[in-house]
């Protein structure tokens, strides 16, 4: 059975840096640094060797992350649409961007918050 094309955007293939980490406080803290595999305006892809990582999982995705308090900064909330098990112990994950948080502490006038 052929699998239907979902994507609204299309995807490229870029590597960039990528901080991702828990949104939800109830969930075991991590923070990790990883590369992007692939992107689109409303998803990214990336590697890890973390096993926490489930299908539904909210996450703050910074893409791309340079520094931690870089304007250039573009902060996320999405979530895991799909875990990928790979071979020497990495997984694949796909994470869907939805809400975009852009914070300016010289413009606070300026925050951009996308749905």
């Amino acid at each position: 059975m052929e699998h239907a094309e979902r994507r609204r955007s299309r995807r490229i293939k870029v590597a960039q840096p990528v901080r991702v980490r828990p949104s939800d406080p109830r969930e075991i803290h991590f923070e990790e640094i990883v590369s992007s595999v692939n992107a689109s305006r409303e998803g990214i892809y990336f590697l890890t060797r973390r096993e926490s990582y489930y299908p539904g999982l909210r996450l703050f995705i910074t893409f791309p992350y340079n520094s931690p308090h870089d304007p250039l900064n573009c902060e996320y909330v999405g979530h895991v649409l799909r875990v990928e098990p790979l071979p020497h112990g990495k997984f694949g994950i796909a994470v869907h961007l939805g809400l975009t948080l852009n914070y300016s502490s010289a413009s606070p006038s300026k925050a951009l918050i996308r749905a």
